[in-house]
């Protein structure tokens, strides 16, 4: 007879319990990519699939209620690399077609409803992005990360507003800018994942610092405190001041959580691809 255990985590003062594997996911030939919560509190579930070998008749995208019961699933053909997504504050889905170098708008429902970039058009204006963040003025950010080592900057309708960036490790600089969070007050954060590191900019891009003590970070989120939360292949879960404190640092997964979210009772939930599956910590 088998006896689960139970396992628990802190960040600061914070208490978790950790639940994995969490929710209903599909069996299928991808992997957990990336989370992201709407408002409702459900939890949308991105799966990676390989275009040129795995089967693309299975469904990228899962919707799970707060309890974790699947509750919808789509995607098969509208996506061909998923990478990363994120809930817009009007409950629309931008997913960021890696390879296809598009980032998709989709309703909840799987809709398509447009697009960034153009499809399968390298450096038109992205090359194999990564991540896309929404500032509280309306405006999109992307981080195209993994050829091009830029940030785009797009009003609310799409129009493209500015980019910068180049390869390397100085200020402004990226080795693959590998996941974006804007703050409350505008300022951006790029998850610098070559470079160890964060960097923070104001809405137009201009330089105002690095935060260190990552090693290859992977994504990051942030609470209506300000408090953020990052991820990396230490593998740890760091949780930040607004100002970048370290407050605390947990193990909450086996090798890294390619994605991180959480919902408005606190509690957090981590993509991992390998095993694939989502892991909740659970606030007590």
């Amino acid at each position: 007879m088998s006896v689960r255990q139970q396992l628990h985590v802190a960040l600061g003062a914070k208490r978790y319990r950790v639940e994995r594997p969490w929710g209903d996911l599909p069996r299928s030939s991808g992997r957990v990519s990336d989370v992201t919560v709407d408002a409702r509190g459900h939890l949308f579930v991105l799966i990676r699939h390989d275009p040129l070998v795995d089967d693309m008749t299975a469904l990228p995208v899962v919707e799970l209620d707060g309890e974790g019961n699947r509750v919808g699933e789509w995607g098969a053909g509208l996506i061909a690399d998923s990478h990363m997504f994120a809930c817009a504050p009007d409950g629309r889905l931008f997913i960021v077609d890696r390879d296809a170098h598009e980032v998709l708008v989709c309703s909840s429902e799987g809709r398509r409803l447009g697009g960034l970039g153009t499809r399968n058009g390298p450096l038109q204006p992205f090359n194999h992005p990564t991540d896309v963040a929404f500032a509280p003025s309306g405006d999109i950010y992307v981080s195209d990360g993994y050829a091009n080592s830029k940030v785009h900057r797009f009003h609310a309708d799409g129009s493209q507003i500015s980019s910068w960036g180049a390869l390397g490790s100085g200020q402004g600089e990226f080795m693959n800018p590998h996941a974006v969070w804007v703050r409350a007050d505008g300022v951006v954060i790029i998850v610098d994942r070559g470079n160890n590191r964060l960097q923070l900019f104001t809405a137009d891009g201009k330089w105002l610092d690095e935060w260190r003590g990552f090693s290859q970070p992977l994504d990051v989120w942030g609470d209506s405190e300000g408090n953020l939360f990052v991820t990396d292949l230490v593998p740890s879960l760091s949780m930040l001041s607004p100002e970048g404190e370290l407050i605390g640092r947990c193990r909450p997964v086996l090798n890294g959580a390619h994605g991180v979210w959480g919902d408005r009772n606190g509690n957090l939930y981590l993509a991992e691809g390998n095993p694939s599956r989502v892991t909740r910590l659970s606030l007590l």
